[in-house]
């Protein structure tokens, strides 16, 4: 079995969200070592290790069915992802990456939108922790 896609946005040169990292996981897709999160800078926290959390988390999940139009936003938070079921564009001010089932994503609390062009839902579910803003800064 193959490993996991693994997704993690961050900031370009310019200040904007983007995806900085689109490639295989391995057993820890990424870590933090504080919350609330630090989600400056570009370095690679996954790993082959597992560690357990220290502190509280939110775990729910989200649909988004056909036709699912983008409302950009970010949030002073870091979001684990695993779509479930079906495809989904997740979008960025700098672009976008089609994820479907099985596909993860670290989202560091940037900019983003989602948009659903197929003729399928999809389902994603999330872990949710606390983050210092980054970017354009605060929740919008």
């Amino acid at each position: 079995m193959k490993e996991p896609r693994r997704v993690v946005t961050g900031l370009d040169t310019k200040g904007r969200s983007t995806v900085l990292i689109d490639d295989a996981s391995g057993i820890t897709i990424w870590s933090t070592p504080v919350l609330p999160v630090d989600n400056s800078g570009s370095t690679d926290t996954g790993s082959a290790r597992f560690d357990f959390p220290v502190n509280g988390v939110r775990f729910s999940f989200h649909d988004f069915p056909p036709g699912t139009q983008p409302y950009m936003h970010a949030t002073d938070t870091i979001d684990f992802v695993v779509v479930v079921a079906g495809e989904v564009n997740f979008l960025t001010e700098s672009g976008e990456v089609r994820l479907c089932a099985g596909d993860t994503l670290v989202n560091r609390g940037v900019m983003h939108g989602w948009r659903n062009d197929g003729c399928e839902p999809c389902r994603i579910v999330t872990v949710v922790c606390e983050a210092d803003p980054v970017g354009k800064g605060g929740t919008i």
